[in-house]
């Protein structure tokens, strides 16, 4: 337990030096998005090794989450936080000056691992540390920087890559670790819990190899294929492991790493599916965005990601918003206000999207989405961290980032794929006198349709125009769909959602109707 509890200004530098060092983990999550093409020319990398080099990091850091957050716990959240920025800075060093792919994915694994360990003990500090009339507003910054870091991560990492080296990219991430490494020993308190029970091993390895094997089936399933031998070994071992998870985690009862018990209660089970659905489809949406503002406008990556900014921005600003709301009305109204909008924004990005309109025709729905987004995900992660008793805290932050995790994984694979297939779907009745090698490559996606437009001679204006009406179609599906998904969220929520705002549960069961 943390010894004398800060004044207001340590509280503040607290929730300063977690927010940068959580900005360090968003931000690398995205930020090598922008550099795929360096990547591959200056590794010579075929593109499954330049998505290794991408999701390696994202693997590692989701499967490691649960145990280094128990760990934390029981060992000290200052500890585990500072070797965690010493890990992940040293890693991303290493990948700054990595000579060969090989090298490259092993420093992003280790920056997998130190991210683990950083990630789960921020709002673990957060919930242990501040007092219960502050926290929300703190857990609401904590969240708008979860929310909204990947966006301004990668708005800065195109940048630096327009401006200097791809390797520039690992400048950001060094510089917030320096900064949260220096404030972190100055000025956060340990907090560490004693627990009466050894340490869950085989939960902790079950865990990992649970998720482990999910999200690689999700991260390499569109590249791959779903019915390929790697992604149905995947998906075995992963199914196998969770379910083996959850059965010894039933029979460890109060020993066990995560009390699997506990997602009877309704602000954990609410606020996790929230934030799986509204974190994948804001993956999702980014997604799609991209190739409309790329392939579509023709705007170049910077501009691109800059245009994504007055949504993360508004997400960002609601987030921090959401606790006062929670406070009156309760976190039910507000987590389903919050889903009502975004799925709001989904509908008018879908209704009104077009090629000859532009940006304007999206910004509406942009930003409704952000500030739906922004007042559903503090609430939800308010009712995770709540529901588990304080010596949880560790594993109560991890389960929330994994279901972050999880979220983006699957509306990345799930939207990515609705768009494609949309635009298959549109474009062959759109090719008519267009010669065939050109259409042929056209019906692969929008970035080919655009490549092989010179050979197509006469006919380039009407494939480039098929493509973009074509791609404008998928994204309608997706955008349904995921108006769909959030239409399921909100009836649930309305309907089983927790009443009031999260309050840290006791061990025992009987906050089940909360």
């Amino acid at each position: 337990m943390t010894n004398n509890p800060p004044d207001a200004r340590q509280l503040r530098t607290i929730l300063i030096t977690v927010s940068i060092a959580l900005m360090a983990v968003i931000a690398s999550v995205t930020g090598l998005n922008v550099a795929q093409t360096h990547l591959a020319v200056e590794f010579g990398a075929a593109h499954d090794t330049v998505l290794w080099i991408i999701n390696s990091y994202t693997l590692t850091l989701a499967a490691l989450l649960l145990p280094l957050g128990a760990i934390g716990d029981r060992l000290g959240r200052k500890p585990m936080l500072v070797a965690g920025l010493g890990i992940f800075g040293a890693a991303n060093l290493l990948a700054a000056m990595a000579p060969t792919a090989e090298v490259m994915i092993a420093a992003r694994v280790a920056a997998g691992a130190g991210a683990a360990m950083i990630m789960p003990i921020t709002l673990a500090v957060i919930t242990s540390t501040f007092p219960d009339e502050q926290r929300g507003k703190a857990i609401g910054v904590w969240t708008g920087v979860a929310g909204g870091g990947g966006v301004l991560g990668m708005f800065l990492s195109a940048l630096l890559v327009d401006v200097a080296d791809w390797r520039w990219l690992f400048a950001l991430p060094l510089a917030l670790v320096a900064v949260a490494l220096g404030l972190t020993l100055k000025a956060v308190p340990d907090s560490r819990e004693r627990s009466a029970h050894p340490f869950d091993t085989v939960g902790a390895l079950t865990s990992s190899v649970a998720v482990a094997g999910l999200i690689f089936v999700l991260q390499e399933g569109p590249e791959r294929g779903w019915t390929a031998p790697a992604t149905l070994l995947s998906l075995a071992i992963g199914l196998a492991a969770g379910i083996g998870f959850v059965a010894w985690e039933l029979r460890r009862r109060d020993a066990s790493l995560l009390d699997v018990r506990l997602f009877r209660e309704r602000g954990l089970a609410g606020g996790s599916i929230t934030l799986l659905a509204v974190f994948g489809v804001q993956a999702g949406i980014a997604v799609v965005l991209f190739p409309f503002f790329q392939a579509v406008l023709g705007w170049s990556g910077l501009v691109s990601t800059a245009a994504m900014m007055p949504m993360a921005l508004m997400m960002m600003l609601t987030s921090g918003l959401a606790p006062r709301m929670a406070a009156r009305i309760g976190a039910r109204a507000t987590m389903t206000a919050g889903i009502a909008l975004a799925g709001a924004g989904l509908a008018l990005m879908a209704l009104f999207v077009s090629a000859a309109d532009g940006y304007l025709s999206i910004l509406p729905g942009m930003l409704a989405m952000g500030i739906g987004m922004g007042l559903s995900m503090t609430p939800s992660t308010e009712a995770i961290t709540g529901s588990l008793p304080p010596e949880k805290q560790g594993v109560a932050s991890a389960l929330n980032d994994i279901t972050r995790e999880f979220g983006t994984a699957l509306g990345v694979a799930m939207l990515g794929a609705l768009v494609a297939a949309g635009y298959r779907g549109a474009i062959d009745d759109r090719l008519h006198g267009i010669p065939q090698d050109a259409a042929d490559i056209a019906r692969e996606g929008i970035a080919n349709a655009a490549a092989v437009s010179d050979s197509a001679g006469g006919h380039a204006q009407q494939l480039v125009h098929a493509a973009q009406e074509s791609f404008v179609d998928g994204w309608q599906q997706a955008m349904w769909a995921g108006v769909a998904v959030l239409g399921a969220l909100l009836a649930y929520i309305a309907l089983r959602g927790p009443k009031n705002p999260a309050v840290v549960a006791e061990p025992a069961l009987s906050s089940a109707d909360r």
